[in-house]
């Protein structure tokens, strides 16, 4: 049986939010897939003899320790799929990151009481790199389920984008290959057609990343990638 190890993070709670759905769905969506029902469920077709393992790692909202902490859950569980979810509080729906940049810029202080100078996150790396997922696909399956998504340019040039400019960089250095991206999720709104969404939701939207990065994982498609 082939094993497939998938990595989730999220953030610390956020300055200003009550409910954070960065720690929240994370949490959720390996507790799902620890359910049994939940693989025989997804196993009826392309993932046949398949054994998947969801770890979840809770990140500090620190430039200097984001990365290191992630990291270091990606050196204990070798996985070949790692998706970095974040908060981004003005978003309507679901952000499907396409860019990570090679900058950081904070207007703002991180956990840490760090306001970095503006410069490159790694002066000899390239400017940026294009997600690894199959935003193609996962967005046919937010249409399905009625989930507001859309893609977006880049994750911003705070402590998520940093993050996901490293993940990206790791990630092209393996010799395998490593599926790994950047999903921004909105505040938590249980209201319908106001800025934000459910956690039932936002859930269910993070589980449709999982889902379709193994399918396209165990057969990679030129059709299953969207980045423009």
């Amino acid at each position: 049986m082939q094993q497939i190890n998938i990595v989730i993070s999220g953030f610390a709670p956020y300055e200003g939010i009550d409910v954070n759905p960065a720690v929240l769905v994370p949490a959720a969506v390996v507790e799902q897939w620890a359910d049994p029902a939940i693989s025989q469920a997804i196993s009826e077709d392309l993932l046949q003899d398949v054994s998947i393992t969801v770890t979840n790692v809770t990140l500090p909202v620190s430039f200097a320790n984001a990365w290191p902490t992630l990291l270091e859950a990606i050196e204990r569980t070798k996985p070949d799929i790692v998706i970095a979810t974040g908060l981004k509080r003005t978003s309507r729906g679901i952000l499907l990151e396409r860019c990570a940049t090679n900058l950081m810029d904070a207007a703002r202080p991180d956990a840490d009481n760090v306001i970095p100078e503006r410069r490159p996150i790694d002066p000899n790396g390239p400017a940026a790199y294009w997600t690894r997922l199959p935003l193609r696909s996962i967005l046919r399956d937010f249409a399905k389920h009625e989930i507001p998504a859309t893609l977006s340019s880049d994750a911003g040039t705070f402590v998520c984008n940093s993050l996901f400019y490293h993940l990206l960089d790791w990630s092209a250095s393996q010799p395998k290959h490593i599926l790994s991206g950047f999903v921004s999720l909105p505040i938590v709104n249980e209201r319908p057609h106001e800025r934000g969404l459910s956690i039932e939701q936002q859930t269910a939207a993070v589980d449709d990343v999982l889902r379709e990065s193994v399918r396209y994982f165990l057969q990679p498609s030129s059709g299953d990638i969207l980045l423009g």
